[in-house]
């Protein structure tokens, strides 16, 4: 049997397959909350953040996160330190050119960082307070 050292793949998969590759594509944010405090602080996040594009008001859910604590448990930050932790989003709108980072929270104020230039890897750091 002959070896094909390339295979020939239909126009139309190949359409099919860039179609789901733009529709999976995911946002990573990588957060950092600075305690200056002398005593430790509790941070979490909720499932309630979204990235919110400026422009449409499409938003990205939250899917994933490391090293941070969900709603209703907390994650402790030590004194006089920065901390930090990484959440990624379902994919952002092709078109989005702008969008906000919000938590929305029924206890206190959620984190809130808006304007933020989208970038061709899809991938940020955000400095919390």
């Amino acid at each position: 049997m002959p070896t094909i050292s390339k295979p020939i793949i239909a126009p139309e998969i190949l359409s099919q397959i860039q179609e789901q590759f733009e529709q999976e594509k995911q946002v990573i944010v990588h957060c950092c909350f600075q305690n200056n405090y002398m005593v430790g602080n509790l941070v979490r996040i909720w499932p309630s953040t979204f990235l919110v594009d400026k422009f449409t008001g499409c938003s990205s859910k939250l899917i994933f996160w490391e090293n941070i604590a969900v709603f209703p448990y907390w994650t402790e930050v030590p004194p006089v330190k920065e901390y930090c932790f990484t959440l990624i989003f379902s994919a952002l709108p092709k078109e989005c050119k702008v969008f906000d980072f919000v938590e929305e929270v029924i206890q206190g104020s959620g984190f809130l960082v808006t304007d933020i230039e989208r970038n061709e890897s899809d991938v940020y750091t955000l400095k919390l307070t």
